[in-house]
């Protein structure tokens, strides 16, 4: 068992802290959007939401699923219908 899953708060403000390093690969490049584009909300508990580009990127296992081809798969996909649990391609 891992020292997380023993302490849900470290884990929470550990996921907090990586999703404040997290930027969209697409907005990221934006020059018209502030000194920070890119920023990711987390939507559903298991996706990455971008509004500067609406490009929308699963977790799966854990793992955010970046590859610009996946958020832009899902990019006019409603969050609200965003599937929980994300597929796994």
């Amino acid at each position: 068992m891992g020292d997380f899953e023993n302490k849900p708060q470290e884990r929470l403000a550990s996921e907090a802290d990586f999703l404040e390093l997290l930027r969209c690969p697409v907005a990221v490049h934006y020059t018209d959007r502030g000194d920070d584009p890119g920023r990711l909300r987390l939507v559903r508990g298991c996706w990455l939401v971008c509004d500067d580009s609406g490009y929308k990127y699963p977790i799966v296992d854990g793992i955010p699923r970046m590859l610009v081809e996946i958020g832009e798969r899902y990019k006019d996909v409603p969050e609200d219908q965003l599937p929980v649990p994300p597929p796994e391609a």
